[in-house]
């Protein structure tokens, strides 16, 4: 298995069973869509999703595509908190791993949220903050309540990237969690080998 980062919440997740895009639809914060064929789309709110014929998933429920067991879980957004559910979170459940996907969530996560999301290897969230997203303190609270093995950080701030709120740098949540970081182009997974203690995976953003 191997994991890539293309900025924003966009994750590419490349296995036996098929390619996983996360948020492919980049053109809005000024980089190219990811549109990589016969993928499975998943978008964590409205407007995230490329939708250009694949399978596309992209509200709370069950779903199972190409033996990969994919669990929606209803979120609140963080932009405009006001308890209503309109983000989706994912657990992907894979034959030897499990990811968790978070997107734009606004926290704490409930207890129900957490349960649902249930034991989790590999955890994709967001850490820039500026009221759009998770920031680096409440993204830490959110890894220590999941609790995974490894942590892949998402939309913080680059250079390249025209986000429509500011957001900060990668290095205060590094800093706060205080885990073993690791930074690579592209993350494999081996014979479903993982870090024996909690690691924070950066991946450089590829285009």
């Amino acid at each position: 298995m191997e994991f890539e980062y293309k900025g924003g919440n966009c994750i590419v997740i490349t296995s036996k069973q098929g390619t996983i895009v996360v948020d492919g639809k980049l053109s809005a914060v000024g980089l190219k869509n990811i549109e990589p064929k016969d993928a499975i789309e998943l978008s964590t709110q409205s407007g995230l999703a490329v939708d250009t014929g694949r399978v596309v998933v992209d509200m709370p429920g069950e779903y199972e595509i190409n033996d990969i067991s994919i669990l929606g879980v209803a979120a609140a957004r963080m932009i405009d908190y006001d308890g209503s559910l309109q983000a989706t979170m994912y657990r992907l459940a894979f034959p030897d791993l499990t990811i968790a996907v978070l997107g734009h969530v606004a926290t704490p996560l409930t207890d129900e949220q957490l349960e649902s999301l249930g034991m989790v290897d590999v955890l994709v969230l967001p850490v820039g903050g500026g009221g759009y997203t998770l920031d680096a303190h409440h993204a830490v609270e959110a890894v220590h309540k999941i609790n995974p093995k490894v942590v892949i950080p998402t939309h913080y701030a680059d250079s390249h990237i025209k986000y429509e709120v500011p957001q900060d740098m990668l290095e205060p949540f590094i800093k706060e969690l205080g885990a073993a970081h690791e930074v690579m182009p592209k993350w494999k997974i081996k014979n479903g080998a993982l870090p024996e203690t909690q690691t924070i995976i950066e991946l450089t953003r590829t285009s």
